[in-house]
């Protein structure tokens, strides 16, 4: 029986892995750990041959090397972004497979829940009411028919943003370095986004083009009064920055499922903690922010599909098939467009 070793897990995480491991032929001895994949605890998955991995895991070259040190041949992340891994360390040593699209529908759903949250003053009214207080005093907000979306980003998770922004009526704009053929949609330079939209939702990758995508620049030339919305990396935003925005008043809100500082908060409870971040700690204090804590995936078909997926590439990886979800630094290199596998070979090395 093959040994898995799973990091930074969660009890949803390993509810969803027995049950799909469980339907295999030949199952995973499946090891769960709650810490996360850094280079001090790489070395718990000594004996293991294949090792799983989670969004603010720090895969660096230091973990690569002693997870390669024990023994690990296959990194297999269960979520599809992928610049917590250092690539160059990896290549030639351990294969790295992602899950590239399991919940596009429910991060773009929640993206949504999020503004409309913000601009109805849901969470406002949640709590007045739960005190007999229906005063509708500050309670107003926006019609979204008419406005206008800015989406950055159109892969599948920002096509799905798109279609409920046009199900409410909405018109819709779109940057992006690489556009989607065929799917009918306006794309603009970033400017004209920045300029004309009364929403911009980030729904593109971090890579060194899209880090701080949104800075001071940006939001200096936006439209007074847009709504952010983020449910991609937090390091799309210069947080700094946006804190500015929202003290001069030039953006109307923002809702927040991801923070660029959020690897060693989110998915724990600090509760009964100091928290020493001050930029957070503001942003959170804003009546006009909602920040969730990297939850938009978080849906029963999501979880079951990222447990199938990374099982199926793992699956793959030991039985010497094709790693249709393989990433390296040469794919990497080629923005994502560019397979480095030669012609008939299964996988980048």
């Amino acid at each position: 029986m093959r040994k898995v070793a799973l990091f930074d897990t969660k009890p949803y995480d390993k509810e969803y892995f027995d049950a799909v491991n469980a339907k295999q032929t030949a199952p995973y001895e499946m090891v769960y750990f709650e810490n996360k994949l850094t280079a001090q605890t790489a070395q718990l998955a000594k004996g293991c041959e294949a090792v799983c991995a989670f969004v603010n895991d720090d895969i660096s070259k230091e973990a690569i090397e002693t997870l390669y040190g024990a023994g690990v041949k296959v990194l297999a992340m269960r979520c599809a972004g992928y610049s917590n891994v250092d690539f160059k360390a990896a290549f030639g040593k351990i294969n790295v497979v992602r899950v590239p699209a399991y919940s596009p529908n429910g991060v773009a759903e929640h993206a949504m829940a999020l503004l409309q949250t913000l601009n109805r003053k849901i969470h406002k009214a949640y709590n007045r009411t739960r005190d007999f207080n229906f005063s509708l005093v500050g309670l107003t907000g926006i019609n979204l028919h008419g406005k206008t979306a800015g989406v950055i980003g159109t892969g599948k998770i920002g096509q799905a943003f798109i279609d409920i922004c046009r199900g409410y009526g909405m018109r819709v704009i779109a940057y992006d370095l690489y556009p989607a053929k065929d799917k009918g949609i306006e794309y603009v330079d970033m400017d004209t986004l920045l300029k004309e939209s009364d929403v911009i939702s980030l729904h593109c990758p971090l890579t060194e083009q899209t880090h701080h995508i949104l800075d001071a620049s940006a939001f200096s030339k936006m439209k007074k009064g847009a709504f952010i919305v983020n449910t991609s990396r937090g390091a799309l935003i210069d947080s700094e920055a946006l804190l500015e925005a929202l003290n001069a008043e030039t953006i109307r809100g923002a809702g927040l499922d991801v923070y660029e500082e959020e690897a060693n908060l989110f998915f724990e409870d600090f509760s009964g903690t100091v928290i020493k971040d001050d930029v957070l700690s503001l942003l959170v204090s804003k009546p006009n922010v909602i920040l969730t804590s990297h939850q938009a995936f978080l849906t029963e078909e999501a979880l079951e599909n990222i447990a199938e997926t990374t099982i199926e590439n793992l699956n793959a990886y030991f039985d010497d098939q094709e790693l249709v979800n393989e990433v390296c630094y040469q794919c990497i290199g080629g923005k994502g467009k560019v397979q480095c596998k030669e012609e008939g070979k299964k996988r980048c090395f």
